[in-house]
């Protein structure tokens, strides 16, 4: 699943980002959300939330839990 939805996010959730300094290279980062920075229902290029280490990037896949 994509981080497109902010409806799909929450604290808590186990997720891939993109961090700022990897948009060029598209290196994911992988961590926990700790909030939600995105405001708006939908983003195009994913939701921004900040991870519980204090990384923030934009959502590019939600870790399906097995």
């Amino acid at each position: 699943m994509d981080g497109k939805n902010r409806k799909d996010i929450y604290p808590g959730l186990e997720v891939d980002v993109i961090l700022k300094k990897d948009q060029r290279s598209g290196a994911l980062t992988r961590g926990i959300v700790a909030n939600l920075l995105t405001s708006s229902p939908f983003h195009s290029r994913g939701i921004k939330v900040r991870l519980e280490d204090g990384q923030v990037g934009r959502v590019a896949h939600i870790v399906e839990e097995d």
